[in-house]
């Protein structure tokens, strides 16, 4: 029974999430031959303020490339 466990920040619309459940699931079953009932996908949504890179949060990054755009 494969499991695709996928962590994204969080900001994109339902209709993306449900795009992306539908792209993964069709490349597990196209690609290791699962059974369609048998495949699992998880969508887990993080705030941008719980992620970071080098100490910088996902909502600082955006922030500051706000400002360098101004």
């Amino acid at each position: 029974m494969p499991l695709v466990d996928v962590t994204l920040t969080e900001g994109r619309d339902p209709a993306q999430v449900r795009a992306l459940i539908h792209a993964l699931h069709a490349a597990v079953h196209d690609t290791v031959g699962a059974r369609p009932e048998h495949i699992r996908v998880i969508v887990r949504e993080v705030p941008r303020t719980h992620w970071a890179t080098g100490d910088v949060t996902v909502a600082e990054m955006h922030t500051t490339a706000t400002k360098e755009q101004k």
